[in-house]
């Protein structure tokens, strides 16, 4: 049998559970016992009942949340970098494929959307450029 870890997170909106993982008991089954809820967002952690979070248990917390903001970083600039080959792909298909009916569905909504993403793609490159121009 694999090494098991000796915490287990389970992944959940904000956050995560973590479980202590153990095998000690007489059938040697793999048992959960949770420890702590995490919320990435706030940085809150709640050990689960009465239970003391060791240093151990604090630091394996702290290495998750590194990593997992890491991951969500990735994702995010992944997510748009998506967007961008949706908005390329639905100009395509509104010049080739696009039916009156189809556009009459989705023009008012993809412009006020896309109005809202260049005001503010505008107003940050603006702060960008005013505060490099302190520099």
């Amino acid at each position: 049998m694999t090494d098991l870890p000796e915490f287990y997170f389970r992944i959940r909106d904000n956050g995560a559970a973590m479980f202590r993982v153990s095998t000690e008991n007489r059938q040697k089954r793999i048992e959960m016992h949770e420890i702590a809820v995490i919320n990435i967002r706030n940085g809150n952690i709640r050990p689960h009942g009465n239970h003391v979070l060791s240093r151990n248990e604090q630091d394996a917390i702290d290495t998750w949340v590194a990593e997992r903001r890491v991951t969500l970083a990735a994702r995010d600039i992944d997510d748009i970098h998506r967007s961008v080959e949706h908005l390329n792909k639905t100009a395509h298909w509104a010049q080739s494929r696009a039916s009156d009916a189809d556009l009459e569905a989705v023009t008012d909504r993809l412009l006020m959307a896309m109005h809202d993403l260049r005001s503010v793609l505008v107003r940050k490159k603006a702060d960008r450029i005013g505060r490099a121009s302190k520099d």
